[in-house]
């Protein structure tokens, strides 16, 4: 066990469509570990409906990882959760089983609106201005959209669209760098399902303040900011201005994707569909006005950890 951690710490695991992730925190909520890994786990379920075998191994290693760290961190409770790329596969099943068999700790396939939930409660956490808020997570395989005071908020209303930066690369941004009909196409299809949200629940247009939260937001902050190395201190509660975002996304698109990850604060894994993330960014901003977006790194893992303290 590491020095100075007791057996009370907490941790949350996030298996996402395009990263796997780590929160461990101690018994007054200070965190002491937190990773990101890219692992893929969602890489081709849009098209074949199935979690590859690469995927699960890749992720499974990265769980076992994760395992032995929570381990010498004296970890007494947990909680695992898996989402998108999960839902959509037909063995979805058999990674929850393996998820499960790795880390000892029971695997839960989140719907999206209780991922979404627990977003918000991460994401607010720290903040203290009036509502409403729109929280906005922008995944691999699906993207929520939140909007609420708090997380108590009765009023509360969740929005998951079948598309992440992962899904919409693979269905429609598939040249290097992608063709304007394939951007084209892939922005129609973002403004269709914004415009489905909106229709079914017009009080998401009520929200006074955009936040931000994964890794398409993170690493637009981070390229924003031309950070050679990732620094939570300069990313968390940044602020990402419109024009900032569609500059980036028109930038992105244009070049390939070896040399977006030579640019600072491009994220290894995130170069080939940051894409599609900056336009699921650009595109929420523009549908619904907002100017600017305030960047979290607090998320879904902060939401998880906090229900175990609670």
């Amino acid at each position: 066990m590491t020095a100075g951690v007791t057996a009370d710490a907490l941790a949350a695991i996030d298996c996402g469509t395009n990263s796997t992730r780590l929160l461990v925190v101690d018994e007054a909520g200070r965190p002491l570990i937190r990773l990101m890994r890219i692992t893929r786990l969602g890489e081709g379920v849009d098209a074949t409906g199935v979690l590859s075998p690469d995927a699960i191994a890749r992720t499974v290693a990265v769980l076992r990882e994760f395992r032995e760290l929570m381990d010498q961190a004296g970890v007494g409770r947990a909680r695992l959760v898996a989402t998108s790329a999960v839902r959509d596969a037909g063995n979805g099943d058999e990674f929850l089983a393996e998820a499960r068999l790795t880390t000892g700790v029971e695997a839960e396939l989140l719907a999206g609106a209780d991922e979404g939930r627990l977003s918000l409660a991460g994401a607010l956490s720290e903040l203290s201005e009036p509502g409403p808020y729109l929280v906005l997570d922008i995944g691999g395989g699906s993207t929520e959209l939140v909007v609420g005071r708090d997380a108590a908020d009765p009023g509360l209303s969740v929005a998951s669209m079948q598309l992440g930066c992962v899904r919409l690369t693979e269905r429609f941004l598939t040249d290097d760098p992608p063709t304007p009909a394939q951007l084209s196409a892939a922005e129609a299809e973002v403004a269709a399902q914004l415009d489905a949200v909106i229709e079914d629940e017009p009080q998401f247009l009520s929200a006074h303040r955009l936040v931000g939260l994964a890794g398409t937001v993170s690493t637009l902050a981070s390229l924003d900011a031309g950070l050679a190395e990732y620094d939570r201190d300069r990313i968390h509660h940044a602020t990402l201005t419109a024009s900032s975002v569609f500059d980036w996304y028109r930038t992105l698109a244009a070049e390939p994707a070896a040399a977006r990850l030579t640019r600072p604060g491009m994220v290894a894994g995130r170069q080939d569909v940051i894409v599609g993330g900056a336009l699921i960014l650009a595109s929420v901003m523009g549908r619904f006005g907002f100017d600017e977006c305030l960047v979290s790194e607090a998320d879904i893992l902060d939401g998880l950890v906090g229900s175990l303290r609670a």
